[in-house]
Parts: structure tokens; C-alpha cells; sequence
């Protein structure tokens, strides 16, 4: 089989075990009030741990269009490459949020991500704030991954690094954003969910992305 082929599917599975348990415990853990922060920041980040020493070996464990964006601006995933990820990527994504439309028999809840209204302004500007949050946690998140995937950096760490760093950043803006840093791990549930977080899915697409080239930026700092 073809690597690119390979790699396809590697994105796709690692992205739709991402969606599948970080937004499912997310929903599930919705009544659980003080520990449900906890347990989806768990989730996602030991979907992404799992995913990465699963797969990762395979196609470099994206599982997130912002962060096949920042390898692409290195320069380190052709055009072609990233087409593949992004779309597979999104595949998972999507079939994984059909799962839980028909796990949890309604498309109310899916763990959509919401501009929290605690942010300053109202209407575009606490949009605009939501955007800042979603590109500063992005670029955070995209930072460690540049440098720990770095091959005299490398090691058998690198995966647990990476969830453990999502983490801390879901556990830091859960209450602001919900923490997208994902175009497709956004995309998917508010496209079933529609309503609100569908009108407000471009900052979760945008900001990510936007941090993803800072990301790059801040890299050829550190390179």
C-alpha cells in the first residue's frame, strides 16, 4: 500500500478516537460539574497520547488540520500532503460526530465549542476575544509540538508530551472557549449540532489557523 494511503488513514482514525472520546466524555461528564473540566481535558489529551504511539510513526499523529498547516509552512508536508491530511482529518471527525448523534440519539449536545459570554464585549467583539484565545492556546500548543517532534529532540516521550500539553491547555480556556485548537475537531460537532456554535464555528476554524502560522513564526525563532 501506498504511504500516502497509509498516512490517510492514520489521520482519519487518530482524529476520529480525538473527536469520538474528547467531545463523547465531554458530553457524558456534562452532570458532573466539578470534575467534568477534569475529564475532558483526560480525554482529549489521552486520545491524542493513544493516537500518537498508535499511528504516529505512520503520519507524524496530526489529527488536526492547524497543526498539518504549521508542518506545511515548514515546509515539511507538500501541498498534496496536507490536502490528504486535512481531508481525512475532517472524515474522522465527522463520522465520529455521527457516532454520537446516533449514540446519544439527538444532535443537542455534541460538545460543540462556544465563545464563552464571561469574555469582555458582546456580539463580534467577544467573538474577536473568543478568536484571540482560540489563536493564543493554538500557537501554544502548535510551539511544543514543533519543537518536541524536532528529530534531535525526538523521543519516546514525545507523544505524552503533546497530550499532556493539551491538557493543561484545555484545562487553562475551557471555560473561555471550550478549546477548540482544532479546525476539525470544531467543525464536525457544531456542523450536526448547528444552532449557535454552527454561526460561531469560523473563530474555531481562523484562530487555530492564525495560531498555527505563529506558531511557524515563533519556530524559525527558535530553529
Amino acid at each position: 500500500m501506498k504511504l500516502i494511503y497509509k498516512q490517510a488513514f492514520a489521520e482519519f482514525l487518530g482524529t476520529f478516537v480525538l473527536v469520538l472520546f474528547g467531545t463523547g466524555v465531554a458530553v457524558i461528564t456534562s452532570v458532573f460539574t466539578s470534575q467534568h473540566v477534569l475529564y475532558t481535558a483526560l480525554a482529549f489529551g489521552l486520545s491524542v497520547v493513544a493516537m500518537a504511539y498508535t499511528v504516529g510513526h505512520v503520519s507524524g499523529g496530526h489529527f488536526n488540520p492547524a497543526v498539518s498547516f504549521a508542518f506545511f509552512l515548514k515546509k515539511q508536508l507538500d501541498a498534496k500532503g496536507l490536502l490528504v491530511f486535512v481531508a481525512s482529518q475532517l472524515v474522522g471527525a465527522l463520522l465520529a460526530s455521527l457516532l454520537l448523534v446516533v449514540m446519544f440519539d439527538s444532535n443537542a449536545a455534541l460538545g460543540a465549542n462556544l465563545v464563552s459570554t464571561t469574555l469582555p464585549g458582546s456580539g463580534f467583539v467577544e467573538l474577536l476575544y473568543g478568536l484571540l484565545v482560540e489563536a493564543l492556546l493554538t500557537f501554544i500548543f502548535i510551539t511544543v509540538i514543533l519543537q518536541v517532534t524536532r528529530p534531535e529532540k525526538a523521543s519516546a516521550t514525545t507523544g505524552l508530551v503533546i497530550g499532556l500539553t493539551l491538557v493543561v491547555v484545555i484545562l487553562f480556556g475551557f471555560y473561555l472557549t471550550g478549546v477548540g485548537v482544532n479546525p476539525a475537531r470544531s467543525f464536525a460537532p457544531a456542523l450536526f449540532q448547528g444552532g449557535v456554535a454552527l454561526e460561531q464555528v469560523w473563530v474555531f476554524i481562523a484562530g487555530p489557523l492564525l495560531g498555527a502560522y505563529l506558531a511557524f513564526l515563533g519556530s524559525k525563532l527558535l530553529d
